[in-house]
C-alpha cells in the first residue's frame, strides 16, 4: 500500500509526528561534532620536543569535554557559539588569556619529570561559514631533560579527546593513539620510534570505529535506522547490513591506500542524500524491493569514503595497516549492530507485528529522518548560507 492511499488523518498524524521529531532534533542540525585534537609529536634533534596541534580551539577554550558528543550538549555551548563568531584577532586574544590554563592541560612527561611547554606559533582561520567548525593550529615546544630517552603525552579531557601521532621519515606515522580520558600515551622513544603489537592496534581501532558510529555518527545511525524501519525482520535486515559493511570496507581500504579519493565537499552531501533516498523509499512502499540490497551496497561505497576521512586524521600506522583497518571495520559493524539492537528493543520487538506499525512507526520516523537528512544536504552544499 502506498503513502497517498492512506486516510488523510493518518497522513496528517505522520506529518505532525515527523515535525515534532525534527524539532527535537534541531540541536543536532546546528551542532558541531566534537572532533579530536590532532597532535604530531616530533623530536627535531636540537634537544627539544615539538607538538604541532590542529584542533577546534573554541571547544577547548569553552572546556567542552569528552563527555559530550557535540558542542550543543554542553552547558558551555553559548560560550562556544560566541567564540565561533570572533575573527582571527579576537580568537587570538581569547587564546592569550587562556594560554596558561591550556598549557596546564597539555602534558609531556619524561620519566618523572614534567616538560615545560611554550607556545611558539599559533594560526587561526577566518570566521567563514559558522555552520562548520574551524581548525586552529598551535605549536608547542619544550626542552628535553638531559638523558631523556622517552616521553609520554596526555591531554586534559576537559578540552576534549585527542590523537597523538609520531611521524616517521617517510611521511607516514609510526605510532598513533586515540586518548579520551586523560590517561597518558605509551612511552614514546626519543630515538627509534615506537612499536605497537598488531593486537594492540586492532583493539584500539575497534573502539575508534564503534564510537564513530555511536554516539558520534548521527548520519550513519539514521541510515541504519532507515534500513530497519522498512523491514525489521532479521534476514532481510542482515542482508542489507552485510551489503553496506562489505561496500564501505572496500572503499575505506582503497581510500586509505590512496587508490581513490573524493573531497568531503562531495562525499558528505551524497551521504546525506543516501539517507533521503532510504527515507523516501520507506514512505513509498511497504515491501523490500529486490534491488534494495544493491542500492544499499552503492551507498555503502559512499559511507566508506566518509570513514576514510576519520582514519586519515588518526594516521593509521603502515606497520599495522591491516589490523587497524580490520579493527576499525569491526568497531563500525559493532556500532551498526548496536543501533539495530536498540531499534529492536525500543519498538521492533513490541510493535513490528501490529497492523498499525507502518502507519505509526515506519512512516513518521522515515519522514522525520528524510527531513533532517534533506536539511543536511542543503547545509553541506552551502545552499543554506
Amino acid at each position: 500500500m502506498h503513502l497517498f492511499s492512506r486516510p488523510i488523518n493518518q497522513v496528517l498524524a505522520c506529518v505532525i509526528m515527523a515535525l515534532l521529531l525534527v524539532a527535537t532534533s534541531a540541536a543536532s542540525i546546528r551542532a558541531h561534532e566534537i572532533r579530536p585534537a590532532i597532535v604530531d609529536l616530533t623530536f627535531p634533534g636540537d634537544g627539544t620536543v615539538r607538538l604541532d596541534m590542529s584542533l577546534i580551539l573554541e571547544a577547548a577554550l569553552s572546556e567542552i569535554g569528552v563527555e559530550h558528543a557535540d558542542t550543543d550538549d554542553s552547558p558551555n555551548a553559548q560560550r562556544y557559539d560566541e567564540l565561533r563568531l570572533l575573527d582571527e584577532a579576537g580568537l587570538a586574544a581569547e587564546f592569550d588569556r587562556f594560554e596558561v590554563r591550556f598549557l596546564e592541560g597539555v602534558r609531556l612527561v619524561a620519566g618523572q619529570e614534567s616538560i615545560p611547554l611554550a607556545v611558539v606559533e599559533a594560526g587561526f582561520e577566518p570566521v567563514g561559514d559558522t555552520d562548520f567548525a574551524r581548525l586552529s593550529r598551535i605549536t608547542l615546544v619544550g626542552p628535553l631533560p638531559p638523558g631523556a630517552t622517552e616521553v609520554s603525552y596526555s591531554f586534559d579531557p576537559a578540552f576534549g579527546p585527542s590523537v597523538v601521532r609520531v611521524p616517521d621519515t617517510e611521511g607516514a606515522y609510526s605510532y598513533s593513539v586515540y586518548l579520551d580520558d586523560g590517561s597518558p600515551s605509551a612511552p614514546i622513544p626519543v630515538e627509534g620510534g615506537l612499536t605497537l603489537s598488531a593486537g594492540q592496534v586492532f583493539i584500539d581501532y575497534i573502539g575508534i570505529g564503534f564510537t564513530h558510529i555511536v554516539p558520534k555518527g548521527l548520519d550513519h545511525i539514521l541510515f541504519v535506522v532507515g534500513l530497519f524501519l522498512l523491514s525489521p525482520r532479521l534476514k532481510p535486515l542482515l542482508i542489507q547490513i552485510t551489503a553496506f559493511t562489505v561496500a564501505h570496507s572496500v572503499t575505506l581500504a582503497l581510500a586509505m591506500l590512496g587508490v581513490i579519493s573524493l573531497p568531503a565537499s562531495i562525499v558528505e552531501p551524497m551521504i546525506a542524500l543516501s539517507i533521503v533516498y532510504i527515507a523516501i523509499e520507506n514512505l513509498a512502499t511497504n515491501r523490500l524491493s529486490p534491488w534494495r540490497p544493491f542500492v544499499v551496497f552503492g551507498f555503502g561505497l559512499l559511507h566508506g569514503l566518509g570513514f576514510a576521512g576519520v582514519l586519515t586524521e588518526f594516521g593509521l600506522t603502515p606497520t599495522h595497516f591491516v589490523s587497524g583497518l580490520i579493527g576499525f571495520n569491526v568497531g563500525v559493524e559493532a556500532g551498526q549492530l548496536a543501533v539495530v539492537a536498540a531499534c529492536y528493543a525500543l519498538f521492533g520487538a513490541w510493535f513490528s507485528d501490529k497492523s498499525w506499525y507502518r502507519a505509526r512507526i515506519t512512516m513518521p520516523m522515515s519522514l522525520a529522518i528524510g527531513c533532517l537528512a534533506l536539511w543536511w544536504v542543503v547545509e553541506r552544499t552551502g545552499l543554506a548560507a
